[in-house]
């Protein structure tokens, strides 16, 4: 147990390090740590990976309260790993007992983990600290901020993005969305019929210990109940039955209604999920035109494609903000463009505190860009399918009219199945979901 936890602290430590020096994500630095260090304990992976998720959740509340201490010095004069390790520290000894109880042994055991990993000389300049830490209440950083500000440390948000949410929802609609990116939405598979049956499938999950229940209306969307060990790791994962994928991510690709002998264009394509669910819906006939600008995103597609045994797809490396090389009138074209993420707080919770205001603006822009190029490839009476990862209305509705006023000749048509709530600003027709009410992300 002892050199688990080490193992698992020292990555945990290793991966908010890389997140706060490169702005990585949790999944991206994690797989930098683990191949860095050569972690091959699994579990020591997981248990890190839980710590650095539930801190990094957690950041403003954790970095307001440590300042408190610290003062006049605040935690981002120290290194790399003694921020990593004093974020981890608050975590593990005030937040998961709920800022009262208090577990003198363990804070001493972490203590030493601290000083075993990055040695006691560079951990010596927070010693003094460390006790400090343990005794001071929460309640004395709330009391010293503004409503915004004390509702983004209870709920862990940025109070800038409290106030916008304020303002575009109204004050209990944000609460609960707030509340809701608190705990990530369920795990989701869609079973893969171009492998075999659906009822085959489910046999094969449930010889696995795989437990799931049928998310509708959705076609072959199912929420994982409960496993035995890591689907990644299941035979039905590897051999293709079925692609971790998110409710939201399943709607779009059925919003689209691909047919059989289709042309579809695929645009920000990788890792994959869509093309291989729009494939699924074609049968495997017809074409599929997956774009993509990322090379080493479109490794995992091709790998994707193949684990799900689809043959239609061909990829296109291109950046759809200055076209798209391709000679076609699509029947369908889905576009899922870069966004800010705001609709994944809860499953990427380290996307809020690299937001700021203008990044709405420049992802708008980028977002326009890129379905105004998209307009060009629809064929006459085709479709052209426009979703996002996030919440805020410059990257959605005011995209979506500022289109239809570029491009009269394109109308809303209603979308079945019908899921979550009609859009903003009278765009009944769009449809938003949101982690808090419809277990997706938004």
């Amino acid at each position: 147990m002892k050199k688990l936890l080490k193992e698992a602290w020292t990555v945990a430590i290793e991966t908010l390090s890389w997140m706060e020096l490169h702005k990585l994500s949790e999944h991206l630095a994690l797989a930098k740590t683990v191949k860095q260090l050569g972690v091959s304990d699994s579990n020591a992976v997981r248990y890190a990976y839980g710590l650095v998720i539930e801190t990094v959740r957690r950041k403003n509340v954790i970095d307001a309260f440590v300042n408190s201490v610290l003062k006049p010095r605040e935690i981002s004069e120290f290194s790399m790993g003694v921020q990593a390790f004093l974020r981890l520290y608050v975590y593990q000894t005030r937040i998961t007992k709920n800022w009262s109880k208090l577990d003198l042994e363990e804070a001493e055991s972490i203590a030493k983990l601290g000083r075993a990993i990055l040695g006691w000389k560079t951990l010596q300049c927070v010693e003094p600290f460390l006790g400090f830490l343990l005794t001071r209440q929460i309640n004395s950083v709330l009391k010293e901020a503004s409503e915004m500000e004390r509702i983004g440390l209870q709920t862990f948000h940025p109070a800038w993005f409290v106030e916008y949410c304020f303002n575009l929802f109204g004050r209990d609609e944000t609460l609960a969305i707030l509340e809701g990116n608190l705990k990530p939405p369920p795990v989701c598979i869609r079973l893969n019929t171009l492998k075999a049956s659906e009822q085959q499938i489910l046999a094969s999950l449930a010889a696995e210990g795989i437990k799931v229940e049928k998310i509708e209306p959705l076609k072959y969307a199912y929420k994982v109940s409960s496993v035995k060990q890591p689907l990644r790791e299941t035979a039905s994962f590897k051999e293709g039955l079925f692609y971790i994928q998110d409710k939201a991510s399943c709607y779009a690709a059925e919003a689209a209604a691909p047919q059989q002998d289709m042309t579809v264009l695929d645009v920000c394509a990788a890792p994959g999920a869509k093309t291989t669910y729009l494939a699924q819906l074609m049968q495997n006939r017809g074409s599929i035109f997956s774009v993509d600008y990322s090379v080493r995103r479109m490794q995992t597609w091709k790998k994707e494609v193949a684990r799900m045994d689809v043959k239609v797809a061909e990829p296109v490396i291109a950046d759809a903000r200055f076209g798209l090389p391709v000679n076609l009138e699509a029947d369908v074209v889905v576009l899922d463009p870069p966004c800010t993420s705001t609709g994944v707080f809860a499953k990427q919770p380290s996307a809020k505190w690299r937001l700021t205001r203008k990044s709405i603006e420049r992802m708008a822009d980028i977002q326009w860009r890129m379905i105004d190029k998209c307009a060009e490839k629809v064929k006459a009476g085709g479709f052209l399918i426009y979703s996002t990862c996030s919440i805020t209305v410059e990257e959605n509705e005011m995209i979506i009219e500022r289109f239809l006023m570029q491009h009269p000749d394109f109308a809303l048509v209603e979308i079945e199945p019908k899921l979550g709530k009609p859009g903003l600003r009278g765009l009944e027709k769009c449809l938003r979901l949101y982690p808090h009410n419809s277990e997706s992300n938004g």
